[in-house]
């Protein structure tokens, strides 16, 4: 089922989940553990994040420098095949523009419609190591908008149509990304909006946000939307702090605010880890319900690995 038919047809705000792919070492059965508490929650879909190959250069014994392939992690599309395998649910690969040719990423989407897949989430990507802006791969794609644009171009094309003896030239549904507190390359909220509108334009049919901590930001993005134009549901992305050390890292990861009061709770906690595990899960759970509240179509949650925090969230909420 399509993310968009289930948005549709959902009477009441659900969760959905995003998972990050193993490191290579892990096998099939311990990756799908690591899932099975979530799916007490019944889940509509599991969001399976994607990652760039990226390159060493090691020194030889004569002193040259050999180029060598870094894989890390376990592809999206094989961990997409292997959650299939064993759960009834949804699953939604990310596809990026980074480190693919335009004709590898529609190499890559016959893979996934062989596999039944018929969602994914649309995105840009990150800049690879040591980059300071992101550089596209010769002969892919720039931007969100491009990839959104050439995915829908590709399958309203007459050799797709002729391989498939279908006219259907939407076969896939399109997620793409957003930021409330806009993305940390653009020069100002109403730029950033503006790129939003052109992935959407080009046939996206849902956006997901960047993680965000104070409410408030989402409902004025939301506002701030629809003014523009854009009409498509925009679901809110949350994670909950696990971490006093994550109060600096996700600003600078992120670009995203962390309230006031919320560091001024964490910092009264000091070195009591527990207790900065607990005020981040409340602090979830307050955004969430509100969230819920105030309309939200679903509410998507960055597990990064993690379940236990997630699982309590989800309880209280759900």
């Amino acid at each position: 089922m399509k993310v968009s038919e289930i948005l549709a047809t959902s009477t009441k705000a659900y969760p959905s989940l995003e998972i990050v792919p193993p490191l290579r070492g892990m096998t099939k059965n311990e990756l799908l553990e690591s899932i099975a508490p979530f799916m007490e929650f019944n889940p509509k879909y599991i969001n399976v994040t994607s990652h760039r190959d990226e390159h060493e250069y090691r020194e030889e014994a004569d002193g040259t420098f050999s180029r060598h392939l870094v894989r890390n992690r376990i592809s999206e599309t094989t961990v997409c095949a292997a959650i299939m395998s064993r759960y009834d649910v949804e699953v939604v690969p990310h596809l990026i523009c980074g480190g693919s040719t335009s004709e590898e990423i529609e190499s890559k989407l016959d893979n996934l419609e062989f596999l039944g897949i018929n969602n994914i989430v649309a995105l840009r990507g990150d800049c690879i190591t040591g980059e300071k802006r992101f550089t596209p791969t010769p002969g892919g794609y720039r931007y969100a908008s491009e990839l959104v644009e050439g995915i829908r171009k590709y399958q309203g094309s007459a050799s797709y149509r002729r391989s498939r003896k279908s006219e259907d030239d939407r076969y896939f549904c399109i997620g793409v990304g957003a930021y409330p507190e806009k993305h940390f390359e653009a020069p100002n909220i109403e730029t950033d909006i503006a790129n939003l509108k052109k992935k959407v334009d080009a046939g996206a049919d849902y956006v997901v946000t960047q993680m965000f901590f104070d409410n408030q930001v989402y409902y004025d993005f939301i506002d701030r939307c629809r003014e523009a134009g854009i009409t498509v549901p925009i679901i809110p992305g949350l994670k909950p702090l696990s971490t006093s050390r994550q109060i600096a890292l996700l600003p600078e990861s992120f670009s995203i605010d962390i309230p006031l009061e919320l560091t001024e709770e964490i910092a009264k906690a000091g070195d009591d880890k527990e207790r900065v595990y607990q005020i981040g899960t409340e602090w979830c759970t307050m955004q969430c319900k509100d969230l819920i509240a105030h309309g939200a179509p679903a509410v998507h949650f960055y597990t990064m690995g993690k379940s236990k925090n997630i699982m309590e969230i989800l309880r209280e909420c759900f």
